[in-house]
């Protein structure tokens, strides 16, 4: 039992860390992942980083291959905007809910993420302000409070990160952050649809531009 629980925690620790890694951009789109390449550079055995490459594929981050590599998954223009259209429906109400239904201490986290975020873009600290901003959009789901939806966003977790870390404009994101911050603080459910949907069109650009897609 020790042993195979201590296999897992090896697992998820390699699937954490290699997922970040794609979502940072350390592993660049079409990088091979070989299993044994990857066992010696991170000091594990061969099973951990076969368990991590399976849950990447099941993640939509990696494209296997046969035997035992993979690759680093290449989105299209097409994946892109099938992610930009889940995106943009499901946006509009997790904000509209998280303005109607959140308490007033849950706006504690949040402001924290805006204020790591603003941080970070001030520091010129990509990573982090990216980071940051994806668990922006993380609270807010929680602050919505409708369990359905926070499952499919579950679901879609890491494809979501890896499109809202897809942007260069740290300073501009982070200000529509802190925007959509007080409309949600001051419950303006009726403003809230107008400012999601430029932020959705910001974000939609931004990822244009980052991946060297048309995006229509």
């Amino acid at each position: 039992m020790a042993e195979q629980a201590e296999f897992k925690s090896e697992a998820a620790r390699v699937t954490e860390l290699l997922r970040n890694e794609i979502v940072d951009g350390v592993r660049a789109p079409g990088s091979k992942l070989v299993e044994r390449d990857l066992a010696v550079e991170l000091g594990v055995s061969r099973l951990p980083v076969r368990e991590a490459l399976q849950a990447l594929v099941g993640e939509g981050l990696v494209t296997p291959r046969p035997r035992s590599w993979a690759i680093v998954r290449e989105f299209t223009a097409s994946d892109i905007a099938d992610l930009i259209e889940v995106r943009t429906s499901l946006e509009v109400l997790t904000f509209e809910l998280a303005a109607q239904r959140h308490h007033r201490q849950d706006l504690e986290q949040l402001r924290a993420a805006v204020d790591e975020e603003l941080a970070a873009a001030r520091a010129g600290a990509a990573v982090e302000a990216r980071r940051a901003g994806v668990r922006f959009h993380e609270v807010v789901t929680r602050l919505a409070g409708n369990e359905l939806l926070l499952e499919v966003q579950t679901q879609l977790s890491a494809r979501m990160r890896w499109l809202l870390s897809q942007h260069h404009d740290l300073h501009g994101i982070a200000r529509e952050h802190v925007a959509l911050y007080e409309a949600i603080a001051a419950r303006n459910v009726a403003g809230m649809r107008d400012l999601v949907i430029a932020h959705l069109e910001t974000s939609r650009a931004n990822a244009a531009e980052a991946t060297g897609h048309e995006l229509s």
